[in-house]
């Protein structure tokens, strides 16, 4: 198999036809005198427009050959019991691609089937282990999208060292190693690149791609996406650093916290036994035997010292754990399947 064209389908029922057809039409043509034998897998993730139902039509159309995908190529359909999300989709979608190249592409037709050809070829002629697409010309709205993204890509680049303009276009090509040696969880579709460069794949590319306005209904993600997008990426801040080493954060932090809040109960109870001592020698001097002093549990800075030594204990504890956890940790995907061929 030369070629994957993984595709997560939300709701998209609409476009899925033209989508097919518009992949059919471009891989139905040879590329440098080689026509590419491929497979479209289309994940339905919990669709409830009928989405699964074309996929299936489509499906039977390829096998009986009155599909536009032509005799070179099949399609395969995932349909998941409910939504799971994109990342759990295209997660799915890797561990059953048997092309030598995986391109992933959205369902909405906002991401032109004419680019497949380059972002193939940029794979198995430039060597390149990644290509990620540019939607340098957007047509979405600029205070909604494309404003909030130019930040939210600045900031990536800025916390991944990955110089690419769009982390998150859908529109990726890879090579068949790196889908099925990173793992897609949560919301991390968004960093995709950042995950295959930590799992050793670092020749990545970017490619300028041509963007379409979308043609059938509206937009599956709200500005939500971008909060979620920062929450995700101090996450993978923190794992690129302590990921492996949790205890080399908590514990250092627990450490500094609790010595702080120790010194500081030590120089309290130290500070109010020398002075009781020359005030108690100079009242006995005068013939004073009743002496108060003022109670180490009245100072602030007594609270201040155990609540330090509490937090330093609980941050140790904590790094502890994730060490433990970090060592024994399981894989992170939990998608049902409903039905599949």
């Amino acid at each position: 198999m030369d070629l994957s064209v993984v595709i997560s389908v939300y709701n998209e029922k609409e476009s899925l036809r033209e989508l097919v057809g518009g992949i059919g039409s471009v891989l139905s043509n040879p590329l440098d005198s080689k026509l590419l034998k491929y497979e479209i897998i289309l994940i339905s993730d919990g669709s409830t427009d009928g989405s699964w139902e074309e996929i299936s039509a489509l499906a039977k159309e390829a096998a009986d050959g009155s599909s536009p995908v032509g005799a070179n190529g099949k399609i395969r359909g995932i349909c998941f019991r409910r939504n799971y999300g994109k990342s759990a989709a295209l997660y799915c979608g890797f561990e059953r691609a048997e092309g030598e190249v995986v391109i992933t592409m959205d369902a909405d037709l906002q991401d032109d089937p004419a680019e497949i050809p380059q972002l193939y070829k940029g794979i198995k002629e430039e060597g390149y282990d990644l290509i990620s697409g540019w939607k340098k010309k957007r047509y979405d709205n600029a205070i909604t999208k494309n404003i909030p993204s130019k930040i939210y890509n600045a900031t990536a680049r800025r916390v991944t060292g990955i110089k690419l303009h769009d982390m998150n276009c859908g529109l990726k090509a890879y090579k068949n190693e790196v889908v099925k040696n990173i793992e897609v969880y949560g919301e991390m579709h968004r960093y995709i690149p950042f995950l295959a460069k930590e799992a050793g794949y670092t020749n990545i590319s970017e490619r300028v791609v041509t963007h379409h306005k979308r043609k059938y209904g509206s937009s599956k993600f709200g500005l939500n996406r971008f909060i979620n997008g920062y929450l995700d990426l101090m996450s993978l801040w923190f794992l690129q650093k302590f990921g492996k080493k949790p205890m080399h954060l908590f514990g250092v932090w627990g450490t500094i916290m609790f010595l702080a809040g120790f010194a500081m109960a030590l120089y309290i109870i130290i500070r109010k036994l020398v002075l009781q001592a020359k005030i108690q020698a100079q009242y006995e001097l005068q013939g004073f035997t009743d002496i108060k002093m003022r109670a180490v549990t009245d100072q602030p800075l007594f609270y201040l010292g155990l609540i330090a030594i509490v937090l330093g204990v609980m941050l140790f504890l904590t790094g502890f754990i994730a060490e433990l956890i970090s060592r024994n940790s399981q894989g992170r995907n939990n998608y049902h399947i409903k039905s599949e061929f």
